[in-house]
């Protein structure tokens, strides 16, 4: 019997393209995705790859066309498909806010009670709007919804906001934020015991690349007379290796430290007398 691949959704071109396309690789899946490419099969791993419309992974997920996809949870909150959230990605990172001309006089949500909101997300803010008994008229548009108060469209927007850039250039400030967002991985329902092992592999992967991605290895020269202390610095995974160097008196130490502490704790290693400090990028770090 021939087995079967788990079949993947994933953006064709877009915020989410890119970075969902090299976290596949990044998990040793290698496959085709040259340019119109609508479909691949992955080399080394029971994957097919379909490249969709954002908009459509959801719904191809629900009705089993495809067993799994790549999303953002802004899609998938307006989508409102009968699938399951089984891995948060950790990139695609942005949030679905309001937002009004800088001359617009805002104190709360409430003075969007009956003024005209555009946005792409009808759905999801309809809800937040009846979460805060607001009454305003939504008016849905796809693309640009961010001129639609300079245009006479709208007295607001609601999209997705990154840096805010695209906001102050449209003389827009964001007043409110209607919810978070990133790449997530969905499933739909009742997946069958074969294609769901698969998954399982897919998933530690994907986690060990996660993990990775938080972490740098670190490799550094220690006085012998500061090393108790440089190894207190270091926090690890358990504690740091230390081997001794040729040069009497130094040793060689390697650990692991969190992205987020990293200029920190490098700091404090030189001013504890550590040279030679060498960081490198982890591909995947599997505990």
């Amino acid at each position: 019997m021939n087995k079967q691949n788990l079949k993947i959704a994933v953006q064709k071109s877009g915020r989410l393209s890119e970075d969902s396309i090299d976290l596949l690789k990044t998990c040793g899946i290698s496959f085709n995705n040259g340019s119109g490419k609508l479909k691949s099969v992955a080399q080394d791993f029971p994957l097919e790859i379909f490249f969709l419309r954002d908009d459509d992974i959801p719904e191809y997920v629900a009705d089993g066309v495809a067993d799994i996809g790549m999303v953002g949870e802004n899609v998938l909150a307006e989508a409102e498909k009968d699938v399951e959230m089984c891995e948060r990605l950790g990139f695609g990172k942005c949030r679905l806010a309001l937002a009004v001309p800088k001359s617009f006089e805002y104190q709360s949500i409430k003075n969007l009670s009956g003024k005209r909101v555009a946005t792409s997300y009808p759905k999801v803010l309809g809800r937040f709007l009846e979460k805060n008994d607001v009454t305003a008229e939504i008016h849905t548009i796809s693309g640009s919804v961010e001129i639609a108060p300079s245009i006479g469209l709208a007295d607001a927007v609601c999209d997705l906001v990154s840096s805010g850039s695209t906001l102050f250039t449209n003389n827009l400030r964001e007043v409110e934020v209607v919810m978070t967002s990133e790449a997530v991985l969905i499933q739909r329902k009742n997946l069958a015991a074969d294609l769901h092992t698969i998954l399982e592999k897919l998933v530690f992967r994907i986690r060990a690349v996660k993990a990775a991605r938080q972490n740098k290895y670190i490799l550094l020269n220690a006085p012998n007379e500061k090393l108790e202390e440089i190894i207190n610095i270091l926090p690890g995974i358990k504690s740091p290796t230390v081997m001794p160097l040729a040069e009497t008196g130094w040793s060689s130490v390697h650990s692991v430290i969190n992205e987020n502490d990293f200029w920190e704790i490098v700091e404090s290693l030189k001013n504890k007398g550590a040279e030679g400090i060498l960081v490198l990028s982890i591909d995947q770090m599997i505990s």
